[in-house]
């Protein structure tokens, strides 16, 4: 499965959002030492920034930069003018989606979505295809699609408004493959339910080519599936990190951040700074002579680190262990000193802890 960065577009959208151009180039760059397919990075018709920076993307990175686009005319000729190296085309394809949003009956939608792939390839690009709220649509909607444009390289499936859980992606996607080939179905989840990460994963294990994915899961409302959390998840379950340089994961994706002018909390999994810190006296106990016994992974594999604090929930058995790495004899006396300092000066981290030990019992 490849991974399509949707951040720079899905995170502009956001209230009170506006990445400028040096900020989407920069980012964009930074992106792309991960080694992803493809970077979506804007919706030109929406103005000379996205399509300015696309420009630029297009000619400064390895990955496929992608412009989104109505199926309308303007759409694509706006990302035809910002030369995207791909145009993703999307249209409503639920009956209420095409009631309410679009106004215009499935016949009638089918065709301006074709018109628009045609536009597109006749102006040199190359041309994908989103369906939006395709989970609440029908399979045999998804069919007829995927038979009315056979030669569309990558047709995905948006979960345009966060309503599906793993079990239901599983059994759709099923269903949609015996006739469709998953070979060329992409996903685009959000995060409404907070399952986003795991409809990826579940897809995945159909079979499906490509998903959507964002850094810290910005995106509009509850954001879409963390590029992080996923390259994460796939490394230690399957041990397929989907492409990505997995050891430049967590330090590239802060600088991605830093870029655009975002911060993460420090709770959040994988990239957030509380995620692999332990103050427990019995984890870190534990931990000092083996760190999986608390952890999912080691979090220098993604470029991360772990943190260690030693302070007034140090447990004696703790205290001893830092003590005799600090080549001091353990004695209870010592321990009970030690325990004392280090509820009077902690929180400590690992090699503090061991210094103040040396300092205290120098001899």
């Amino acid at each position: 499965m490849e991974l399509s960065d949707v951040t720079l577009r899905e995170g502009d959208q956001m209230p009170g959002r506006s990445y400028d151009v040096e900020q989407k180039v920069a980012a964009g760059k930074t992106l792309d030492e991960l080694g992803l397919g493809y970077i979506q990075a804007g919706f030109p018709i929406t103005g000379e920034t996205d399509r300015d920076a696309i420009r630029q993307l297009s000619t400064a990175v390895e990955a496929d930069v992608i412009g989104l686009a109505r199926s309308t005319q303007r759409d694509v000729d706006a990302a035809l003018e910002a030369d995207a190296d791909v145009i993703e085309v999307f249209i409503s394809i639920s009956d209420k989606q095409l009631e309410h949003v679009l106004g215009m009956n499935r016949e009638t939608a089918l065709t301006a979505l074709t018109e628009a792939v045609d536009r597109g390839r006749d102006g040199g690009a190359t041309v994908h295809v989103t369906l939006a709220d395709a989970f609440r649509a029908t399979t045999d909607d998804i069919r007829e699609v995927a038979q009315t444009l056979p030669d569309v390289e990558y047709l995905t499936l948006a979960d345009t408004v966060g309503a599906r859980v793993p079990t239901s992606v599983r059994s759709y996607l099923q269903d949609l493959a015996d006739t469709v080939d998953l070979d060329r179905v992409g996903v685009h989840f959000h995060d409404n339910l907070g399952v986003a990460t795991a409809n990826v994963l579940a897809a995945f294990d159909v079979g499906v080519a490509r998903a959507d994915v964002s850094i810290a899961a910005l995106g509009e409302r509850a954001g879409n599936p963390a590029l992080e959390e996923v390259v994460a998840a796939g490394a230690t379950e399957y041990d397929d990190a989907f492409g990505v340089d997995e050891s430049r994961l967590i330090p590239n994706c802060h600088d991605v951040l830093d870029t655009l002018g975002e911060d993460v909390d420090p709770r959040k999994a994988v990239l957030g700074t509380e995620v692999c810190e332990h103050e427990s006296g019995i984890h870190t106990t534990a931990m000092l002579d083996e760190p999986s016994v608390f952890e999912p992974f080691n979090p220098k594999r993604f470029g991360g680190e772990r943190r260690l604090l030693f302070g007034a929930n140090t447990g004696r058995t703790g205290a001893k262990k830092l003590l005799e790495r600090a080549g001091v004899e353990p004695t209870e006396e010592r321990v009970t000193d030690f325990l004392e300092r280090l509820a009077e000066d902690g929180d400590l981290e690992t090699e503090e802890a061991v210094a103040l030990a040396t300092s205290m019992f120098e001899t």
